[in-house]
């Protein structure tokens, strides 16, 4: 006979009672997944949460605006029986962005037609306007400052202070990796072949210690955000499974 223990053999409200925390457990989670995007989005000007918000916040980011890329690539010149703008509006637009006027020069009545608002709206609006035919063009509009502002500047975005990535990494390490030692714990009570539960709590332990690692790596090595990306997601994923396997296993039937 097999004696050994397993966690629905526990009393009923032993069962509920861990299952509740469980679910607070699995609250936790998406609460901190939330957390990341509200804390990380619009570190680079731009709404939402993208690479550049995490390269900004563990590497440092700096940049030219997309509006000068694309005026010294040429564009659209480069696009099938598209021509690109004069060179005189170009230089004009490239004098402009590099001044320390963008703003204010935008649309300075004194400029005339030399106005960055009038060059752009001559030479891009066919293409950069919400009425517009093109499905790509149409989704960067130029029509109004506050749409021109988002590429018009240069970005540079300072990576988090040392101190206080030293106190998220103390604070992260000790809690996550006690809670993630608990969640093994309970996951290796469970009457789950052995197989899954040796793969998920491996992968819990390397995602946790990948990403934590790459906080520190990726100051120097930017291409490392993507191991804080990889790390985070096979953490979250494993320790989702676990807690849902435990969750699961406390209800199923005894043999």
């Amino acid at each position: 006979m097999n004696t050994e223990f397993r966690l629905r053999q526990l009393p009923a409200g032993v069962r509920l009672g861990l299952t509740l925390l469980l679910c607070v457990n699995l609250g936790g989670f998406v609460a901190s997944g939330l957390h990341m995007r509200d804390h990380h989005e619009n570190r680079d000007g731009r709404p939402g949460l993208a690479l550049d918000d995490l390269r900004g916040a563990y590497s440092g980011l700096k940049s030219d605006s997309a509006l000068v890329t694309a005026l010294e690539s040429g564009h659209p010149g480069e696009l099938d029986g598209a021509a690109s703008l004069s060179p005189s509006d170009t230089q004009l637009l490239l004098a402009w962005l590099a001044s320390d006027r963008i703003s204010e020069d935008f649309d300075n009545l004194d400029l005339g037609d030399s106005a960055p608002a009038e060059i752009l709206a001559a030479s891009c609006l066919q293409c950069h306007s919400r009425s517009a035919d093109d499905p790509i063009g149409g989704t960067l509009p130029l029509e109004y400052w506050d749409d021109v502002k988002r590429v018009a500047f240069a970005r540079e975005i300072s990576a988090t202070d040392v101190s206080i990535l030293l106190a998220s990494t103390h604070t992260h390490a000790i809690a996550l990796a006690t809670a993630t030692i608990v969640l093994a714990g309970l996951m290796l009570l469970t009457s789950w072949p052995s197989a899954l539960k040796s793969t998920l709590v491996f992968l819990a332990g390397l995602g946790l210690s990948v990403d934590l690692a790459a906080w520190w790596l990726a100051r120097d090595r930017p291409e490392l955000v993507y191991a804080i990306i990889g790390g985070g997601a096979v953490y979250a994923l494993s320790m989702v499974w676990m807690m849902l396997a435990v969750i699961v296993d406390l209800w199923r039937p005894r043999p």
